[in-house]
């Protein structure tokens, strides 16, 4: 599990440590790479706390993720259609379902834990 944390956090650095601009014609390409990662991120934090994590299953998911969003939006580019607009609806849609099960995992989690201790 830490290392989507550890990932995270080497991003967050570096991108308030640098001042690096990205052209415009480039930001549906990032914003589609930034969602299929924090989809990957949470899918790992999600498969790491049901048990059933497995890294080579992240790491291959998280570049399947991003290629497949850029090649929609280039793909869309070229045909003159916002195709990276249905890779923004199906990452975010999944982001949303990971979160919830994470929450629902640590409220599970939580609410055990504080049985424990008041039967103590």
């Amino acid at each position: 599990m830490w290392l989507p944390i550890f990932g995270l956090l080497i991003g967050i650095a570096f991108g308030l440590l640098t001042d690096l601009r990205i052209p415009e014609e480039y930001s549906n390409y990032l914003s589609i790479a930034v969602l299929a990662a924090l989809d990957t991120l949470c899918g790992g934090i999600r498969a790491q706390l049901q048990d059933a994590y497995d890294e080579l299953v992240f790491v291959s998911g998280f570049f399947f993720n991003i290629v497949l969003a850029a090649s929609l939006a280039f793909l869309g580019v070229h045909l003159g259609v916002d195709l990276y607009l249905a890779a923004v609806f199906a990452f975010g849609v999944r982001l949303f379902q990971n979160i919830a099960v994470i929450r629902r995992i640590l409220l599970s989690k939580w609410a055990d834990s504080r049985k424990k201790t008041e039967k103590i």
